[in-house]
């Protein structure tokens, strides 16, 4: 008998309490699942010996009732989280044999609610990207179809827990890392509020916009890991969506969508209404005034000051100059190699999008939310479904060549660049590959979005 059945967490978890299976039952399914998807090259580093005395402990644990609200749920952290019982590299060749003689922050957070490591997960090398096509550890691939990437950077995250491997994993999102993803390999991903969460001892772009996210089949295990590691009540309280008013933005987040994604999306929305919900057009043209003079500056000069400060602390063995001169991946290595010369970021640049450009967008942003009586935005996550490997300068939607990444980041960005919430959730009608509908909310308005989330997946699983 298959117990996992693509279960969730938190299925797994009244299943555990039920007694009908045990931790280690559903590790060794685990093993057989992460052996029937090497193919998809989702997970980086993986011990078999290691699953099965954690979950073990797990069982234990439970038996003495001494079980946190995740015990017997393996996590899959994306490669750029540290972990003492993994190497950390973040995909990239100076660091294949870190292993860090800390965790990081969130995950101590899964620990002490009972969760375990269930392995790291590939990822675009250094998170700069958004293919996961890594020329140092391999191309990662979407489970839907193995010729398709899975999204990026958080790649490996999503793609382990669409295949089934791991039932919710971890990733980071700078400009669009775990929503994107999500919505290419037909999954949840959360991104919260800048600082909901601990971004101690992950791999660095810019703590101005990093922040961990979760990843899983189910908002529901969303709301389990997210009550981990911010340490607040579970949300479990749906909205009545006939109270919800949704903005649907009319520049730029619905233009040149691949036909797939406008059907899916359009269906959506319809469904919407139909449930009672309130949509209203919304502008955000003078939202996006600033959005091109935060995205690139912040995360370019941040990760020059940020990075080399992670090695000194965290991989002392490794120089910044060795990890420039040793990354593999050609997109990579001309962004961050670019920030050595004369094309790097003036600081004066960097302050203007900090000091003027960003408190600007967010004051607009949370105006357009109060003059509207705004409970969300919605949007396609992204204009289009996954491309092939291998197209990574660029690919063909609708007819023509246009550029893979900012196109793939076009409709998420903006919410990252003002650190607002954001949770795209697979849409329910699709022909083919995988479509995500994001939301995005208020900053520190995260729990009123995932009510929302939930509300929105029930709708959808009627």
């Amino acid at each position: 008998m298959t117990l996992k059945t693509m279960i969730g967490a938190a299925e797994l978890i009244r299943q555990l309490e039920a007694k009908e299976i045990s931790a280690v039952e559903y590790a060794k399914e685990t093993l057989l699942f992460k052996e029937d998807n090497d193919h998809l090259n989702a997970v980086s580093h993986f011990d078999s010996n290691l699953l099965l005395q954690n979950a073990e402990k797990a069982d234990e644990a439970r038996a003495k009732g001494q079980n946190g609200p995740l015990c017997g749920v393996p996590v899959a952290l994306k490669d750029n989280i540290n972990t003492t019982a993994f190497p950390t590299t973040a995909g990239t060749a100076a660091l294949l044999n870190n292993t860090p003689k800390q965790n990081a922050g969130v995950v101590t957070a899964l620990l002490e609610a009972g969760a375990y490591v269930g392995g790291k997960a590939g990822m675009h090398e250094l998170a700069f990207g958004i293919t996961s096509n890594n020329s140092v550890t391999g191309a990662v691939r979407n489970p839907h179809d193995p010729s398709k990437i899975p999204g990026g950077s958080s790649g490996g995250s999503a793609s382990s827990v669409a295949a089934g491997i791991f039932p919710v994993a971890l990733g980071t999102d700078t400009g669009a890392s775990v929503r994107l993803p999500a919505a290419l390999c037909g999954i949840v991903g959360f991104r919260p509020t800048i600082g909901r969460y601990s971004n101690e001892g992950v791999v660095p772009v810019s703590s101005t916009r990093d922040t961990v996210g979760p990843l899983a089949r189910h908002v529901e295990d969303i709301t389990l890991v997210d009550s981990a590691l911010s340490g607040r009540t579970r949300i479990t309280k749906k909205k009545s969506l006939r109270d919800v008013i949704l903005g649907v933005p009319k520049e730029v987040l619905f233009d040149n969508l691949d036909p797939a994604v406008e059907v899916a999306v359009q269906s959506a929305l319809k469904e919407f209404e139909r449930a009672g919900v309130k949509l209203v057009e919304v502008s955000l043209a003078d939202v996006f005034k600033h959005n091109e003079a935060i995205g690139f500056p912040v995360a370019l000069y941040e990760v020059m000051q940020e990075l080399p400060e992670y090695l000194a602390q965290y991989a002392p063995g490794v120089s910044f100059e060795e990890l420039i001169a040793k990354i593999g991946s050609p997109d990579v290595a001309g962004i961050l190699k670019s920030q050595l010369g004369s094309d790097a970021i003036p600081e004066a640049v960097y302050r203007a999008a900090i000091d003027t450009h960003r408190p600007a967008m967010k004051a607009l942003y949370a105006d357009l939310f109060k003059q509207h009586g705004l409970s969300a935005l919605v949007l396609p996550t992204t204009p289009t479904t996954a491309c092939n490997v291998g197209d990574d300068e660029t690919f063909t939607l609708n007819g023509e060549q246009v550029p893979t990444f900012p196109t793939f980041i076009r409709n998420t960005d903006f919410g990252s660049n003002i650190g607002v919430p954001g949770i795209s959730i697979p849409c329910p009608i699709t022909a083919g590959l995988p479509v995500g509908i994001e939301f995005e909310g208020l900053a520190e308005g995260d729990d009123d979005l995932l009510s929302l989330a939930l509300s929105v997946e029930e709708l959808f699983s009627k």
